[in-house]
């Protein structure tokens, strides 16, 4: 039978959209595993361009929610979250139920989604709830100080020995650091994301997101980021979630919480708004572009053996519209 996918992105992060209901019997772990270690092969060697991960749609049993999401990263590893997949999977979800305000099924919370105003013409925009959040070290993975329970802005010695990190998950585990602009765009995130995510090092055995946020002016911030079970990426999602607290918490002389929150990546660009709730709870709304690029179809046994010559597709045209919109937008060279 045949299997039809969406290449989706949010700010450039790109995944392909598998629905698992149309399947009689859903794909197995294993299957989509494989599937995803496919068709996200950059260079020429996957689907089309390739992707950085799959969603996985599927129905919900929990009360209230419209349907749940998975995310396979392209190493066939799978994400706790991912906030720029979760507004292509709310256009996705919305689209097909007639919804605008809703909630979508993520591994560890059901999130509020909601359909606001577009970007610009033909690039349509979602905001999305990113919770939970924690600085816990045990619930990070991280043992860089056994005597530590969190990490705010402290120097990691095994690290950098000048940087300075905070560690928060959201609820995939983050590490960031305030870097200037020469920093920003030079080598030592690409060394330090590696070796975060070699499956070697002892502070992060289970790796982690690395990400450098450079400081633009009130309210403005650009984020780079080394993305666990990816490697760079041209956005994370729940990376500029996390870099947008830890900007507020860090640097309350030039922001406050509820306010919003300009964030550019090498992608494009998203909004951020960081809530504070009782005891000290946070949470983030992550408001972007969800883009739909092409609708791709091919037997489901060749995308599952990798051969993608009898795969067809459709372009919506939405990627223009989006590449237009990236051009508008000023960004660190």
């Amino acid at each position: 039978m045949a299997v039809k996918m969406i290449k989706v992105h949010g700010s450039g992060n790109d995944f392909y959209l598998l629905d698992q209901t149309q399947f009689p019997e859903p794909l197995t772990d294993e299957e989509l595993k494989q599937l995803a270690m496919n068709v996200c092969k950059r260079d020429g060697a996957g689907l089309y361009d390739g992707a950085d991960g799959v969603l996985v749609v599927d129905k919900s049993k929990h009360p209230s929610v419209l349907g749940r999401m998975r995310v396979i990263n392209a190493d066939g590893t799978e994400a706790s979250m991912c906030g720029n997949g979760l507004r292509t999977v709310a256009r996705y979800l919305g689209t097909q139920n007639s919804r605008e305000d809703f909630r979508v099924q993520t591994m560890y919370a059901d999130l509020k989604v909601q359909a606001v105003a577009d970007f610009a013409h033909h690039v349509p925009a979602y905001s999305v709830e990113i919770s939970p959040v924690t600085f816990d070290a045990e619930s990070l993975g991280m043992h860089a100080n056994h005597n530590a329970t969190t990490i705010i802005n402290e120097k990691i010695p095994a690290i950098s020995a000048d940087l300075k990190f905070s560690a928060v998950a959201v609820p995939n585990p983050h590490l960031i650091a305030f870097v200037d602009h020469a920093t920003l765009v030079g080598p030592e995130l690409g060394r330090i994301g590696e070796w975060m995510n070699d499956g070697k090092n002892k502070i992060f055995p289970d790796g982690v997101n690395v990400s450098f946020v450079e400081v633009l002016g009130k309210n403005s911030i650009f984020v780079r980021t080394f993305e666990r079970g990816v490697g760079f990426t041209n956005a994370c999602g729940t990376a500029m979630s996390a870099s947008s607290l830890m900007y507020v918490l860090l640097h309350q002389e030039s922001t406050d919480f509820n306010q919003q929150i300009q964030v550019t990546n090498p992608g494009g660009m998203v909004y951020t708004v960081v809530h504070q709730g009782a005891d000290e709870d946070y949470w983030m709304e992550l408001i972007g572009n969800a883009t739909f690029v092409r609708i791709v179809t091919l037997p489901v046994e060749a995308a599952l053996a990798g051969d993608y010559s009898t795969a067809t597709a459709t372009e919506t045209g939405e990627q223009p519209a989006y590449e237009q919109f990236v051009a508008n937008l000023s960004q660190p060279n």
